[in-house]
């Protein structure tokens, strides 16, 4: 009987030790394969094999906390199920040919710390559920076909560090509620459609090093208290190669271009 529940004992710890994530996470790891054309990525993952060997996805006590597939060749779109992988802090897709709209369902990454799917084809607007990641410290978006206006709840991610939205589509005003995310270093929106005054909000910015707001339609006023701002590099030049009617006096050595 000992020994019955030794062999018993012994099979339990060895299914603990097999059991890697939960069926949810693997499938939602198995569909963004399928939907990215997986067969044809240049590093393949074996569906058969635990998912702790799969390229570039890192698992940490039984949940996926990592997937880093940058420059892979993944081919198509994101599938809805990428918002069950609700343990993932960091997401890297960058320099592929993903397409279409980034699904709703990623504002269910609650602690996602980086989302970096610049260099693809992603299009449509930005959904406001993005908002929802109040761990964001990283959204690295650039060089994309992403339109519409930047969500007003994105301006409410208050660990949000690096902002790169450059050389998309985006159009509409720059909103002063961007004042509210204090722990922004960089900012980079130029090469968009956007248009209308720059907020002197933006000077509330005191953790603000670099931003590039240039080849878009600003028009008006900067506000005089970016010079308080410490070794802020700050570029700001319309689509005409000149900061159009963007008037600007600062006192320090500073990246601008302005007319006078």
């Amino acid at each position: 009987m000992r020994y019955t529940y030794t062999l018993f004992l012994l099979l339990m710890f060895s299914l603990i030790l097999k059991a890697e994530v939960s069926i949810a996470e693997k499938n939602a790891l198995t569909q963004l394969y399928n939907a990215t054309n997986g067969a044809n990525w240049t590093s393949k993952w074996d569906l058969k094999a635990p998912v702790s060997s799969w390229y570039g996805v890192k698992v940490q006590e039984d949940k996926v906390v990592s997937i880093q597939l940058q420059n892979n060749n993944l081919v198509g779109t994101l599938p809805n199920s990428i918002g069950d992988l609700k343990s993932l802090e960091f997401l890297n897709l960058s320099f592929n040919r993903i397409s279409g709209s980034i699904p709703a369902s990623i504002g269910g990454l609650s602690s996602l710390k980086t989302l970096s799917m610049f260099m693809n084809s992603l299009s449509g607007n930005l959904p406001s559920e993005i908002g929802k990641l109040s761990n964001l410290e990283i959204l690295s978006l650039y060089n994309n076909d992403i339109d519409g206006q930047i969500p007003s709840s994105i301006y409410e991610l208050k660990n949000l560090k690096v902002l790169y939205l450059n050389s998309n589509k985006l159009s509409g005003t720059l909103n002063p509620s961007i004042s509210n995310m204090v722990s922004l270093q960089q900012l980079s929106l130029f090469d968009n459609r956007m248009n209308g005054l720059v907020p002197f909000d933006i000077a509330k910015l005191n953790n603000l090093k670099e931003m590039n707001i240039s080849y878009n339609q600003f028009s008006g006023f900067v506000s005089k208290d970016l010079a308080k701002l410490d070794v802020l590099n700050m570029t700001m030049i319309n689509d005409k190669g000149v900061a159009q009617a963007l008037k600007v006096s600062l006192n320090k050595n500073t990246a601008i271009v302005s007319e006078e």
